[in-house]
């Protein structure tokens, strides 16, 4: 990274960890990807005076169409997960505002059914396709400059899966 982007601050960001009843995660494949086969669970930015858990519901609503009735919230990470973006999208990405993100992430148990997953609830869509897949398949799914942070999530809610 150079000097022009280290001062700037981390995106304040939420995440989500959508599990069905059979202990597997939610990922859907973004749409504006260059990395070929992106997949990434929901996330996206907080928006000022927003809580947590509001920006999690909206973003997940946006991202999937899933609405708050339709999940039960397990856990919430215990710290804020830090990446960085790679240098060809610093200085683009957000108005070229932020260097990466800072993320607090919620478990969520998907209680509906896979009809109710509509990619389509919020247009622009960010999802080209959806699956659920096992949660030690997650880091090898996600775009490269994610993978450390799906790790540590992943390490901190296992158990609760």
């Amino acid at each position: 990274m150079t000097g022009d982007f280290a001062g700037l601050p981390y995106r304040p960001c939420v995440g989500v960890m959508l599990v069905n009843a059979q202990g597997r995660v939610f990922v859907g494949q973004r749409i504006d990807s260059k990395e070929g086969d992106a997949w990434q669970m929901p996330q996206g930015g907080i928006d000022v005076s927003e809580d947590l858990h509001a920006a999690a519901m909206r973003e997940l609503h946006e991202e999937t169409g899933v609405t708050p009735d339709l999940v039960t919230v397990i856990a919430e990470s215990r710290e804020e997960h830090f990446y960085d973006l790679p240098g060809e999208l610093m200085g683009k990405l957000w108005g070229g505002k932020y260097r990466g993100q800072r993320q607090k992430w919620l478990l969520l148990r998907f209680t509906g059914e896979d009809a109710q997953i509509d990619l389509d609830a919020h247009d622009p869509a960010e999802f080209l396709a959806w699956k659920w897949v096992e949660p030690e398949l997650l880091p090898d799914l996600i775009v490269p400059f994610k993978r450390r942070v799906y790790r540590q999530v992943l390490e901190e809610f296992r158990a609760l899966i």
